[in-house]
């Protein structure tokens, strides 16, 4: 028997979700007085345009006339497609928030072309490539780690792009992929509710153990001519890294990232069975955990029902392969990724409970936490003999995640301390401007060394490049939109430019006059305090024509706009966005009254509503 999400998390009704309507008109509001340019908006333009300038030169660097990649192409979880995609990450990121739409130019260009780069490459002894390394544009069979981020750059493109043809087709097509409703491509079993392999993609499952081969590639000069991200020495060494991967047949909480690609098709106009799938997928999950005594299990059977080791799995709570180079074991669960499943559970439902799954997995974690030699530790995996992999302190792996949903005082405790959070708070009134100074200085260590990088494209392999390549929106996308980028190693699962995942945010900005997404030229923003209700942000224009700015609550259109109070007065908003004109030189601070997550999600732009 299914039980219902809500009485597995809490107990009550569901939320409910306003649809997208047409309004008869959209609240506008006007500034006129004249404000300093304060410091951190210098910067913020700043930065914007530096960004801009040095993704051009990175284009022109490590991209040929054909928009491929210029790299030693090879498939590989190590190497392949995945890391070639990710060369462009937070590319689209950039054209959302405000930079240049050459940037948006370039980052389709890539991605049209790397498709046809790795659709045309055939492997000779890994088996399910040798017809091409993407079909039907998207990976032949690979796990939801390397999936997920692969697809950084496209699972953003909706922010900017959402009535580009081939995007609405491929989001709709991926995801059919997973739905069932692509009767060529059996990766999900209805019945069961589950995704069949940890390998997976656009030619299906794998139903048998995974070998090295498959994850490592077929042969190459490893360790010789090129560098090697993991440190292997040759390509021995390479196969000896996957020699405990082999586990792959059954479910795996990774895979719960392919509902990211449900939710985008819902909110590119898809249509509500996307939305269905996501969630009876998800739910699956949810009565997994559940029954699993509050702990997301790693190892689903062909039949649906958790296996006994329900640690095991690639990538699962029991997964510490041996290191080849040391002959020592090293703990790689990754469960904690597929958290971005439960975020867009919330998106799609109206409901934060979703994330009570997780609140209660960390709070059994942390319950098994030890004294030892006069501190406390907790642990970070689980195997036969029980929890191992422990770490100083409490466990707080996505507590920041878990306090941006719900806004609970004893959430943000429990994750701790950030210097972002401190400022929203009012305890670091320095950061804006320290945080886009360090992002300006990133944009010069990446441009340094894109310059004095003497591989060619003979002697780098396909991750090579992703420590060159600029883009740097960390404190873009905290200050401008109070939107979600915490990294914390050894991976975040809602940094957008780790794993796929879409924009977390309170507010997003669209220029009337230019018919696109981002702040108008001149145009700076700063979320100053996020609350339960309630956003604080300060527009201003630096330039010398006015300029008009639409603020959407959410990057999905999902927050629901109540009010604003600007000067003293409050003008009731009611619906997803309203209209401001800032007169050159001028700026002021707004209070928005809002309801979270009370529509449904669209990427469809304020006027095409």
């Amino acid at each position: 028997m299914r039980i219902g999400r809500r009485g597995l998390l809490l107990g009550g009704a569901a939320a409910t979700l306003v649809p997208v309507a047409a309004r008869a008109g959209r609240v506008q509001l006007a500034v006129a007085t004249p404000m300093a340019a304060p410091e951190w908006a210098v910067l913020q333009r700043r930065l914007l345009a530096r960004n801009a300038e040095a993704c051009e030169a990175f284009y022109a660097k490590y991209v040929d006339r054909r928009d491929r990649l210029l790299v030693f192409e090879r498939w590989g979880a190590n190497d392949g497609p995945d890391d070639a995609a990710e060369a462009t990450n937070d590319w689209a990121i950039l054209h959302a928030l405000g930079a240049s739409d050459r940037i948006l130019t370039l980052t389709q260009r890539f991605w049209e072309g790397h498709l046809k780069q790795y659709a045309a490459l055939r492997t000779v002894e890994v088996p399910i490539a040798r017809r091409g390394m993407y079909h039907r544009d998207f990976p032949v069979q690979m796990d939801w780690q390397h999936n997920a981020e692969g697809l950084t750059t496209f699972n953003v493109l909706g922010l900017s792009a959402p009535r580009d043809p081939r995007l609405v087709a491929r989001t709709r097509r991926f995801a059919d992929f997973y739905t069932g409703h692509d009767p060529s491509v059996r990766n999900y079993d209805p019945a069961h509710r589950i995704i069949r392999s940890v390998m997976n993609g656009s030619r299906g499952p794998m139903l048998r153990d995974a070998t090295p081969l498959d994850w490592a590639g077929d042969p190459f000069e490893a360790g010789a001519r090129f560098h090697m991200e993991h440190g292997e020495s040759s390509y021995q060494q390479t196969l000896d890294h996957y020699a405990e991967y082999t586990d792959v047949v059954g479910d795996n909480p990774l895979n719960l990232q392919a509902t990211t690609l449900a939710l985008n098709a819902y909110a590119l106009g898809g249509g509500d069975r996307y939305r269905r799938w996501a969630l009876e997928y998800l739910d699956a999950w949810v009565e997994r955990a559940h029954a699993n005594n509050g702990v997301v299990p790693s190892k689903i059977g062909l039949d649906g029902k958790t296996a006994p080791d329900w640690w095991g799995g690639v990538y699962g709570w029991g997964f510490s392969p041996v290191v080849p180079q040391t002959g020592k074991r090293e703990d790689r669960n990754r469960v904690p990724r597929s958290i971005t499943a439960f975020l867009n559970g919330t998106l799609l439902t109206g409901d934060s409970a979703y994330v009570e799954v997780w609140r209660r997995q960390n709070a059994r974690i942390n319950d098994a936490g030890r004294q030892r030699d006069g501190r406390f530790e907790t642990p970070t995996m689980y195997g036969a003999q029980g929890w191992y992999g422990w770490k100083p302190g409490p466990y707080r792996t996505n507590g920041f995640e878990i306090w941006y949903v719900t806004q609970r005082a004893d959430d943000l405790e429990a994750a701790g301390e950030h210097p972002w959070v401190s400022f929203l708070h009012g305890r670091n009134d320095g950061y804006p401007v320290v945080a886009l100074e360090a992002d300006l200085a990133r944009v010069v260590e990446r441009e340094e060394a894109m310059r004095t990088d003497r591989s060619t494209r003979d002697t780098r392999l396909a991750d090579w490049p992703l420590d060159k390549t600029p883009a740097s929106v960390k404190s873009l996308i905290q200050l401008m939109t109070g939107g979600l980028h915490i990294a914390r190693p050894p991976w975040s699962s809602t940094s957008p430019n780790q794993g796929g995942v879409v924009l977390h945010c309170r507010l997003r900005y669209f220029d009337p006059e230019r018919r696109r997404a981002g702040v108008p030229e001149d145009v700076a923003a700063l979320v100053h305090a996020l609350g339960d209700v309630s956003t604080e942000v300060t527009l201003v224009n630096l330039g010398k024509v006015a300029r008009t700015v639409v603020i959407q609550g959410g990057a999905y259109a999902e927050h629901r706009i109540e009010r604003v109070t600007l000067g003293g007065r409050e003008v009731p908003v009611g619906g997803r966005d309203f209209t401001l004109r800032l007169d050159p030189g001028c700026g002021a601070r707004l209070r928005i009254a809002m309801r979270r997550y009370a529509n449904t999600p669209t990427l469809a732009f304020p006027w095409d509503r």
